[in-house]
């Protein structure tokens, strides 16, 4: 009998774990991944939701920065987590886009290869922002400056093919103007430089430039929606502003590996839903200029394919260089 013993241990050893269920989850701590530094939307909007999840469930929800490429760093790690529900990524449109150079180098991108979509955060448009010392009260007027000057006026994003960047460059191209882009390793970093006078103007989700708009400290000259914000009833949409026909929105949403198992995904996507639709939480959104937009998980994998698809055109089309190709 002691003889088996051994090989009985092997055996247990070699026995698969059973994986984790919706039934006892989440049982410890969760792991939040934002792709990019604090002070960021993506930063703000994923504190919000982890704390929530934190009280909903009693488990803490501990939100870990991994900035760097763009978000393709932070957003690479999470799609080689464990896929237990324990990692998270509170993901957006540039992390994607930088994350597929390297996941899809062949140049299609299926999101469902490498994440378990779980719902869309928020999807809202982006501020057009200039410092207080920038000469130009539109986007007519800033579109004819830069066109007297190329080169001469810059533009700040959260990194190469973050949002930020893509809504500049597609402005670029519309206009047929030459500008200035200074990626950073998050919109808190950008917008601090925006303050300072040391770049003259962003495209910056408004959860991290509202109260500044609002004091006074940066111009707020355009929303980059198909129409105006209800947050923002009296600014103009860029193309009201002076570019007909442009538009750019950026999403925000939570992610886990691909392979989580679909009723942890089922729960998650609940919890979040649940999360945006209480009036504190629409409130306090609100106050931050960010509409909430819960989608199914296959509703938000199909708008995700969809986004990386549409930007990846642009960035063929402009030959931008995305960082983390082949890492």
């Amino acid at each position: 009998m002691l003889k088996r013993l051994p090989l009985l241990l092997l055996c247990l050893a070699a026995a698969p774990v059973a994986p984790a269920t919706a039934a006892d989850y989440p049982s410890r701590a969760i792991k939040m991944v934002v792709p990019f530094a604090p002070g960021g939307g993506t930063d703000v909007l994923g504190r919000i939701i982890a704390q929530r999840l934190a009280e909903q469930w009693g488990q803490a929800v501990v939100v870990e920065n991994q900035p760097g490429a763009s978000g393709g760093i932070g957003t690479r790690a999470v799609a080689k987590a464990e896929p237990d529900g324990y990692t998270l990524l509170m993901a957006s449109t540039g992390a994607l886009m930088a994350a597929s150079v390297a996941l899809a180098p062949e140049g299609h991108f299926d999101v469902n290869k490498f994440f378990a979509p779980i719902t869309v955060v928020a999807a809202p448009p982006y501020l057009l922002v200039v410092n207080p010392s920038v000469k130009a009260d539109s986007v007519a007027e800033l579109i004819k400056l830069a066109s007297e000057k190329p080169k001469a006026l810059s533009f700040g994003s959260s990194g190469i093919g973050a949002a930020s960047h893509l809504s500049g460059a597609l402005f670029e191209k519309d206009a047929k103007i030459e500008m200035l882009h200074v990626p950073y390793k998050g919109t808190g970093p950008a917008v601090t430089d925006l303050l300072g006078g040391r770049i003259d103007m962003m495209f910056s989700p408004s959860t991290t430039v509202q109260a500044f708009v609002a004091a006074g400290k940066l111009k707020a000259l355009a929303v980059t929606g198909a129409k105006r914000s209800k947050f923002f009833p009296k600014v103009p949409t860029v193309a009201e502003g002076g570019l007909p026909g442009y538009a750019s929105v950026g999403w925000f949403g939570l992610l886990a590996p691909a392979h989580t198992p679909p009723e942890i995904v089922d729960k998650l996507n609940k919890a979040v839903v649940a999360i945006m639709a209480t009036p504190d939480v629409k409130d306090h959104m609100a106050k931050l200029g960010a509409e909430p937009e819960p989608q199914s998980p296959e509703e938000f994998a199909r708008y995700i394919n969809a986004d990386v698809a549409k930007w990846s055109a642009l960035v063929k089309e402009q030959n931008i260089t995305i960082p983390g190709a082949g890492k």
